[in-house]
């Protein structure tokens, strides 16, 4: 870890030095960092404890480390982790939105300063906007709306006006937004209140949390380890208990693997690159809750890339209230899952046939074609867009997003239309093969339970492999990622037979797998159904939770 943080520091270093030499009179990328971290250090300073460095690491009940220990109040609010229980504590006018809101300004920075999560703040105006709604709310006795004063963190992609949308780029900062974002727009009319952005990878196209301008992001359990990516800051935020509802976006897996990774919920609805937004929570009716108020709030009307469906209340309930077949994952072919994810899907399969449900094994032989096919669209342009917004501010590329860059080669647009027609192809094809599968009592599949990641948490800079996540992009199918157990040394052991890697991928992965380091981590799984069957998943996955736990 020290050598890590060593080999870091002399990289941005020596990064600064040819910057400084290279940029002359101009204002170097580091200058900007500077003053960009400076201002948010401000905003920040308020509310800021002293004895942050008594608080270590911790596994269990993470959430611990974040404790507000002399404002019993404030303390009380934040461990609500269900949207509709704080909602009602609104409502019945136990808690004020302003209580609420300051509450969460607290615990999340007390968050950013064990883990570096957070980029953007706009605590004063989310403390005027709550104070406003009070005041409407002892005038008429009516709340604003169905998340009213239900604090929300937003992954540093989305605009929210007057601060910038940097998506981890020097070159983006000082361009604050002009308007919010409509998913912003729609959740403020319903009653939330935006409390800050948080951190993600530069140029995002990575499943860990690291960048120039920010800087790293560490996972509270250990801060030798990723939190994921690439919406991680928020994952840390809700871990700690400094949000209650985030929204992140998701094109390769960037909502499910850190929530999987911290042990919350993630949600990647249906809508193919550039990327799928999605809600992220402490509990799976808050997921549940908040999507079928956005798709309840039209939201084709102000998107024209939205389409206009209505949630469909029937079916998230039909299928909690029926047998389900599930056809079940439990390695995709390419590189197989560390002993505990096994252990979990195993025994969950054995409660789930014990229900009354049925379940089949998976075929995934056909898996590496569709991730290699999802692979050629990051790099499609070559690059370019990385290229640019690198070269606005002439920052250092961090290794992945090089190494990324450097592979890339654009395609004419004749390839890119072949590159599109491969995928329709290969959509069809995977429709057909869930069409055609059957239970062993002949009924079609209705949801696969799946991993999340072949791994758990693990040390920074060692994510490699996301096929389990990224294949659900490609054939623009909702999933929802949601924590099942944790590793339990004894019940996690390697197998006694010494693994035989497939390949190098495989290798890697396998070679990660640490049982004493991965003890008490969570271990997320998947649960994913065809396209613009959200409802569905949704409903499967609540009625899979509810038999795990028995």
């Amino acid at each position: 870890m020290i050598t890590y943080f060593i080999t870091y520091y002399l990289y941005l270093r020596i990064s600064v030095l040819l910057e400084q030499h290279n940029m002359g009179s101009h204002q170097s990328w580091a200058q900007i960092v500077a003053e960009k971290r400076s201002q948010r250090d401000q905003l920040l300073n308020p509310y800021m404890i002293s004895e942050v460095d008594q608080r270590p690491p911790q596994v269990h009940r993470v959430q611990d480390r974040s404790c507000l220990r002399d404002d019993p109040l404030s303390q009380e609010i934040t461990e609500i982790d269900n949207v509709c229980s704080l909602l009602e504590r609104l409502k019945t006018g136990k808690f004020t939105a302003e209580q609420v809101a300051l509450a969460y300004i607290k615990r999340a920075v007390i968050a950013h300063q064990l883990t570096n999560c957070l980029t953007e703040v706009v605590f004063e105006e989310a403390l005027a906007q709550a104070r406003a709604m009070d005041r409407e709310f002892r005038e008429t006795g009516q709340l604003k709306g169905p998340l009213h004063g239900i604090p929300l963190t937003v992954k540093d992609q989305f605009n929210v006006k007057g601060v910038d949308s940097t998506l981890g780029y020097v070159g983006r900062s000082f361009a604050p937004a002009a308007e919010d974002a409509v998913l912003i727009q729609m959740l403020k009319d319903m009653g939330a209140i935006v409390l800050a952005k948080s951190n993600l990878p530069q140029s995002i196209m990575w499943a860990e949390t690291d960048n120039p301008l920010w800087g790293l992001t560490a996972n509270p359990r250990n801060p030798a380890f990723t939190p994921g990516g690439s919406t991680g800051g928020e994952s840390v935020l809700l871990a700690l208990q400094g949000s209650l509802l985030g929204f992140g976006t998701d094109i390769g897996g960037s909502v499910r693997i850190p929530q999987s990774i911290m042990g919350l919920y993630g949600f990647k609805p249906s809508e193919h690159v550039p990327s799928a937004i999605g809600p992220m929570a402490r509990d799976l009716s808050s997921i549940c809750y908040v999507s079928r108020l956005v798709a309840n709030a039209r939201p084709w009307e102000r998107d024209p890339r939205c389409a206009p469906l209505e949630w469909n209340e029937g079916a998230f309930q039909s299928v909690q209230s029926r047998p389900l077949v599930v056809g079940l994952i439990l390695d995709d072919g390419v590189v197989k899952v560390h002993p505990p994810i096994e252990r979990v899907l195993r025994q969950l399969a054995t409660k789930l046939q014990a229900a009354g449900h049925e379940l089949l094994v998976w075929d995934t032989s056909d898996h590496l074609e569709y991730i290699q096919l999802m692979d050629r669209y990051y790099t499609a342009d070559g690059c370019e867009d990385i290229r640019r917004d690198i070269d606005a501010a002439g920052e250092p590329l961090i290794p992945h997003v090089e190494a990324l860059v450097k592979r890339g080669e654009a395609i004419s647009v004749y390839d890119y239309w072949q590159l599109n027609k491969q995928k329709i192809a290969l959509q069809k094809k995977y429709l057909d093969k869930w069409n055609a599968a059957r239970s062993a009592s002949g009924q079609p599949v209705d949801v696969l339970l799946s991993p999340t990641m072949p791994h758990l948490a693990i040390p920074h800079r060692q994510v490699r492999w996301v096929g389990y996540t990224k294949i659900w992009n490609l054939l623009d199918y909702p999933a929802v990622t949601l924590p099942i157990d944790q590793a339990r040394s004894g019940a996690d052991d390697l197998p006694g037979e010494p693994y035989q890697p497939r390949n190098e991928l495989d290798a890697w992965n396998w070679g990660l797998y640490d049982v004493k380091a991965s003890e008490a981590h969570p271990i997320g799984v998947q649960v994913i159904g065809p396209k613009l069957n959200e409802e569905k998943v949704l409903g499967a996955a609540s009625a899979i939770e509810r038999i795990w736990r028995g």
